[in-house]
């Protein structure tokens, strides 16, 4: 008897035996990465393909993006007049003009479709068209709901379903992977930090056979591209879910209240300006604007709505933008938003997009975003095979006992 108590104690003290909460954690890591795998795959390839989607999209639209340098713009309304019958009965939603003198300003229309379940009927239109502000002339048109880094945004947002039914998907698959990378992480941490366990930890062995490479890819690349992979799937949770938004906010600004903001609005219709109002409001903003790289302009869209006019600091980035309000009717100055007085939870928010693509680092930042992406699609793929390797092992080994009682 007291034989067989010892043989039991030996063996649950055995080497190599997992505890109860490691086979909690690989189940885990293994039922939930089959699960939301497709999805992961999918929306990891598709934000490595928006990444430089600016850059391919100037090449490809060079014609009509770029154009010879003139002396002088012409007025802002007026170009906008001409855009404007060039889209027809489509009102342009926003303007955006580059201090780059060779840029050709863009004019964009869009209207949303709030009741749409896919992707393309979630939007009436979305068109821009180009215009050459020297000369008023029309260099070129693009569809944007058709445009295929769009397309491809769309897939990446929302499963080129609409918003309310495809974002929930993405989101709750995003939670899914970052539960994935912290498991992920325990199942890496080295049993021994010796020689052997590092290098297992920390090195592919390129040599080994397939099953190990792959085994390697995912467990190496995985650790290697922990924290900007989590980096990537929280900031795009902060899109997917307002719980997750406000507690961003709160733990950035230290304060669950938001600022207050002062609301302005145009009037009377009946008030008269010593020019057009537009054109008031846009000469007024451009010094101000001095360090902006691009200058957008949002024109009043109902009787009470202001001209909002803005500047970007750079090609890439869209956060850090001073924002200032005109009256529609008059052109004077109404408010004024400064980026520097915004708090912490503000400015974090507003960073959320230029840190999810890795525009706020530049080149080597979007390379670096491209890079982790393909690796995070590489993990399903990897794991996946993984996965498939040990269930053929496991048949084999259930099939050779029934060969064994047949030869006898």
């Amino acid at each position: 008897m007291t034989t067989m108590v010892q043989r039991k104690k030996k063996q649950a003290h055995k080497p190599g035996k997992k505890s109860m909460a490691r086979v909690v954690v690989d189940k885990l890591h293994l039922w939930l990465g089959l699960a939301s795998g497709i999805i992961v795959l999918i929306v990891s390839v598709t934000g490595c393909l928006f990444v430089f989607q600016r850059e391919i999209n100037e090449w490809a639209y060079h014609k009509e993006m770029y154009i010879t340098p003139q002396e002088h713009t012409l007025p802002l309304s007026e170009l906008r007049a001409r855009a404007q019958q060039a889209l027809g009965d489509k009102p342009i939603l926003s303007m955006t003009t580059w201090r780059e003198p060779d840029r050709a300003w863009e004019f964009m229309a869009y209207k949303a479709n709030d009741s749409a379940i896919t992707y393309f009927g979630s939007m009436d239109y979305y068109e821009s068209v180009l215009v050459n502000p020297y000369n008023g002339a029309i260099t070129g048109r693009i569809n944007y709901k058709y445009n295929f880094f769009m397309i491809v945004k769309g897939i990446h947002w929302s499963l080129l379903l609409s918003t309310p039914y495809g974002q929930p998907i993405v989101g709750w698959s995003t939670v899914i992977f970052v539960i994935l990378l912290i498991t992920g992480l325990i199942m890496w941490w080295p049993k021994r930090w010796n020689k052997a366990g590092r290098d297992q930890s920390f090195k592919i062995k390129w040599k080994a056979g397939f099953k190990r490479v792959n085994y390697d890819l995912h467990n190496v690349l995985g650790f290697y591209s922990l924290l900007i992979a989590l980096v990537l799937a929280l900031t795009g949770m902060v899109w997917a879910f307002k719980w997750f938004e406000k507690a961003v906010y709160v733990a950035a600004a230290g304060s669950a209240t938001p600022p207050a903001t002062t609301q302005v609005s145009s009037g009377p219709a009946t008030a008269v300006a010593s020019g057009n109002p537009l054109d008031i409001a846009f000469q007024t903003a451009l010094p101000l604007l001095k360090d902006a790289t691009r200058v957008f302009v949002y024109p009043a869209a109902y009787p009470e709505g202001v001209h909002m006019i803005g500047g970007y600091r750079g090609k890439d980035i869209y956060f850090g933008s001073d924002e200032y309000q005109f009256d529609q009717y008059t052109g004077k100055m109404l408010g004024y938003s400064p980026y520097a007085k915004k708090n912490r939870g503000e400015k974090l928010l507003a960073m959320n997009y230029d840190i999810h693509v890795g525009a706020i680092g530049g080149l080597p930042g979007k390379m670096i975003a491209f890079i982790i992406s393909f690796i995070c699609g590489s993990l399903p793929v990897t794991g996946f095979y993984i996965w498939w390797g040990k269930q053929k092992k496991s048949k084999k080994k259930a099939v050779k006992p029934v060969a064994r009682l047949n030869a006898v």
